[in-house]
Formats: C-alpha cells, sequence, structure tokens
C-alpha cells in the first residue's frame, strides 16, 4: 500500500500507509465543513469511506464477523448491539460513542470500531446512536449517552452482558461523551463504569492550544471543522465552558481508569495530552499513547493502518484487565 503523491505539506512525517488513505479521502473533494449545512455535511463521504476505498484498491477483503449484530431501542435512544458469536454469556460490556463532532456521522460509520471491540475483548458492545446537532442542540448528545449508560447497567443481562464488567468507550465527540458519562455517573451517584477508553477526545473548548493552531489544514479534521461542529452542537459559547464539554477544565476526581490514545496531525491532541496530565493529577491511572504520523479517525482503520492496529491492541489489552 503507496501513496501516490508527495506528503502534504501539513503532514511531513505522515505514515506511508495513513498518507495513502488521505490520499483516496482527498480524492473526494469534498468542501470544507464551514461552507456547508449539517444537512449537506452529512452527505458528504467520510474518512472510513475513503479507507473502504483503499481497501478495495488494495486487493484487502474485510475479515468475517465475528459478533452478531442487532439495532434495539434503549431508554429511547436507538442503538446497535454487538454480540460475540463465541464464548459464553454473560459478556463485559462496552458503551461506545461515535464521533462526528456531535452533528454528523452514525453507528455505520463507527462500525469497524465498535466491531473491534466486540471482537477482541470479546465484549457486547452497545454502540449508541445519540441525537445530534443543530436539530439537537447540547446538551441532549449527552443525556442520551447518559441514559443508555444508565439502561446498560441497570439491564445488562437483558444485553447477554455482566452489570459488573461495564466499560466506556469513544471516539472523537464520542470520546469526550465518554468521560462526560463516567463524570456524570460519578456525580449522580450511579455505579461507574470499571474503565475507559478516549481515542482523541474533544476535551476542551480553547481553538488556539498549540495543536489547533499547528492543524489548520490538515485532513480529515482541521481547526475550521471544529469551530462548525461547535457552532452546530452549542447553544452558546457559554455552553464551551461546561465541564461536560470542558473536560480540562472538570474535577475529575474518582473516575475511572483511563486509556488515552492520540494522533499527531490532529487539532485535538493538545487537549488530549492535557486530560491525560489532569486524570493523573486528579489520581486516576491512566495509560496515554500518541501516535506520530497519523491523523484523526485512524483508530478505526486497522485493515490498512498498522498504528490502528497497534492502537486497537492497546484498547482491548487494557479492557481485558479491566473486565476480566
Amino acid at each position: 500500500m503507496k501513496p501516490t503523491g508527495a506528503k502534504p505539506a501539513w503532514g511531513p512525517n505522515i505514515k506511508p500507509e495513513m498518507q495513502a488513505v488521505i490520499e483516496q479521502f482527498m480524492s473526494f473533494k469534498n468542501k470544507p465543513l464551514p461552507e456547508l449545512t449539517a444537512a449537506q455535511a452529512r452527505k458528504q463521504p467520510s474518512a472510513a469511506d475513503a479507507a473502504m476505498k483503499q481497501m478495495r484498491l488494495s486487493n484487502i477483503t474485510p475479515p468475517p464477523m465475528n459478533c452478531d449484530t442487532a439495532t434495539k431501542t434503549l431508554a429511547g435512544v436507538k442503538s446497535r448491539i454487538y454480540t460475540p458469536k463465541g464464548g459464553t454469556a454473560p459478556y463485559p460490556v462496552i458503551v461506545y460513542y461515535h464521533g462526528g463532532g456531535w452533528v454528523i456521522a452514525t453507528n455505520d460509520t463507527y462500525a469497524a470500531s465498535a466491531q473491534a471491540l466486540c471482537e477482541k475483548v470479546g465484549a457486547v458492545v452497545v454502540s449508541v446512536e445519540y441525537r445530534k446537532g443543530p436539530e439537537h442542540k447540547f446538551p441532549a448528545a449527552h443525556d442520551d449517552a447518559f441514559a443508555v449508560y444508565q439502561y446498560v447497567v441497570k439491564n445488562a443481562a437483558s444485553l447477554k452482558g455482566d452489570p459488573n464488567k461495564v466499560a466506556l468507550a469513544g471516539e472523537s465527540a464520542g470520546g469526550g461523551l465518554a468521560c462526560a458519562v463516567s463524570m456524570m455517573a460519578r456525580d449522580r451517584k450511579v455505579a461507574l463504569p470499571k474503565y475507559q477508553v478516549l481515542v482523541y477526545p474533544i476535551a476542551g473548548y480553547d481553538l488556539n492550544t498549540p495543536s489547533y493552531q499547528k492543524n489548520t489544514e490538515t485532513a480529515p479534521l482541521n481547526k475550521g471543522g471544529m469551530a462548525w461542529f461547535f457552532k452546530n452542537y452549542l447553544r452558546t459559547p457559554a455552553d464551551g465552558k461546561d465541564p461536560r464539554i470542558n473536560l480540562v477544565a472538570a474535577n475529575l476526581k474518582g473516575l475511572p481508569p483511563t486509556t488515552i490514545i492520540a494522533a499527531e496531525y490532529d487539532p485535538l491532541m493538545s487537549e488530549g495530552k492535557t486530560l491525560a496530565d489532569k486524570l493523573s493529577a486528579a489520581g486516576v491511572k491512566v495509560n496515554y499513547k500518541l501516535y506520530d504520523g497519523t491523523t484523526h479517525e485512524f483508530f478505526g482503520m486497522a485493515a490498512v493502518v498498522p498504528e490502528a492496529k497497534d492502537a486497537q491492541g492497546v484498547a482491548t489489552n487494557d479492557l481485558k484487565g479491566a473486565l476480566k
């Protein structure tokens, strides 16, 4: 799998497999998010589509699916349940929140990540189709995320799950949701998750961090795209100061042990590192891993990007250790 062109100006150290996927993404000629309405943006091909296109070009066949899927409504929220085909119930449960800036993308877009967690951890994965902005502004996605978590804790047995072995995972906006749900569980005296995996989480509202300043042209996510996400999801800029959005300034004491996975060419890199440091300072056990030469959205691309395979392995080992 070799890229065809020169490295992008913004990514001098980009890994070749990652570059090949980004080349496919650029071939879609998507319009920048700030030029679009949310409805228009949702119709554009995604980074996941670029990875699929690269798989086809490289003659990589998708691995067979070793989990069953079903769509159910849990606590009023549409969710996709992935259940391992092997092993014996009750399984551990991972409540998973997809990315997309609380505005675009669906469970379909992030199916590769949810499937990988189900198969590699041997867990039931509940992938949450939370409401999105601008139709449903903050805190709608957060309320849905917490409602499904509460449902799973109370009704894990009905999903072939073990209520004492529940973890959270999410990517981008979903990584922020996962951490916010842990905080809400703590504050509302609901059973805490045993673990949380936050993949390049949206963890702050400062668009002038070093990584925001450095990543103004990056694909698939850059500073302008993030500003557009905030505009579409937050009711007012004041919402950006809410601890559920501005995790780096929140009370993080008593949260579950955490894995944070970060990408080099990503406006969210700085706040992910800050969150890792603040969690550690609050006494939370943290495993922070930065993948050089990767971009935002790399985690679900294990079939084509070696760093994604490694990152999924880190997440899997940490989850297995916590849920054994």
